[in-house]
């Protein structure tokens, strides 16, 4: 008995590779966790950049919250089981009437990670739509083979390395994922996504958390993560510490080390030491 998606929404996920929507916390919730990220941005007098974020569960204790929130984890144990590793957390913050975007690609590209059973949860801390540039997929592609990548590192492409799929890809097939601010999807690692620029007059929100049981491991080098339920019977990872305060010094010092990991794993190959601004 699944413990917060129906049965239809799991079969889905293992036949189509992601389902949404998912309701896992009130829209009020929602706008109050945007508001603690741009409380951070006003202070600091931009948005949130570069390596900040990534793996921003560590830094923030409003977005540890998210990353261990029990309905989020309840949806993500409905796929994967009970046993679960945070493994990263990734913003992606579209601004009004910006040309940023997602290339066609595959998340299991350039992670590392064996076996392919990892699943991100997207969070919409806005409301997200055509115009703002949701989230594209194509249905049932997690089961084909990993595609060919290349790498643009265009300057609006919100991915790591720009990557886009080298082959092409039947956009007449692609679904799109409208959320309301507090819902999420789910999506596999191999699934074909992306996305459009937003068009719209206000930002657009994501907050996208992956989540893998506890027996894939890294296979590029030994890696740093997160069990956020259930217990590890197999020692793949170093753990990494919930942060006890907004960017206290233990927080700043776990999340360096942990991206400086990621970094390594992510940009394998290229002269990158840091994520793109």
């Amino acid at each position: 008995m699944p413990k917060l998606l129906s049965t239809p929404q799991v079969a889905q996920y293992q036949s189509e590779g992601a389902t949404w929507p998912i309701r896992v916390m009130s829209r009020q919730d929602a706008s109050s966790f945007r508001a603690a990220l741009e409380a951070h941005e006003a202070q600091t007098g931009k948005p949130l950049q570069g390596n900040w974020r990534h793996k921003t569960h560590l830094l923030f204790t409003w977005a540890d919250a998210i990353a261990h929130h029990p309905a989020i984890l309840d949806a993500v144990q409905d796929c994967i089981g009970p046993n679960i590793i945070c493994w990263s957390s990734t913003f992606f913050i579209k601004e009004a009437n910006s040309p940023g975007f997602v290339s066609w690609h595959q998340d299991s590209t350039y992670w590392g990670l064996d076996p392919d059973d990892v699943i991100t949860a997207w969070v919409a801390l806005t409301d997200v739509n055509e115009e703002n540039g949701f989230m594209q997929v194509i249905p049932g592609s997690h089961k084909i083979d990993q595609l060919p990548h290349l790498d643009t590192f265009h300057k609006d492409n919100l991915l790591s390395r720009g990557q886009e799929i080298s082959v092409e890809v039947d956009k007449s097939k692609a679904c799109g994922i409208p959320l309301s601010m507090g819902e999420v999807s789910l999506h596999h690692i191999k699934m074909v996504h992306g996305s459009d620029a937003n068009r719209s007059e206000d930002r657009r929100i994501g907050f996208a958390i992956r989540y893998i049981p506890t027996n894939v491991r890294q296979t590029k080098l030994r890696d740093s993560a997160q069990l956020v339920r259930g217990v590890d019977e197999y020692g793949n990872f170093d753990w990494e510490p919930r942060p006890k305060a907004d960017l206290d010094e233990d927080a700043l010092a776990a999340h360096a080390n942990a991206v400086e990991r990621q970094l390594k794993a992510l940009h394998q190959g290229t002269d990158k030491t840091s994520f793109r601004p």
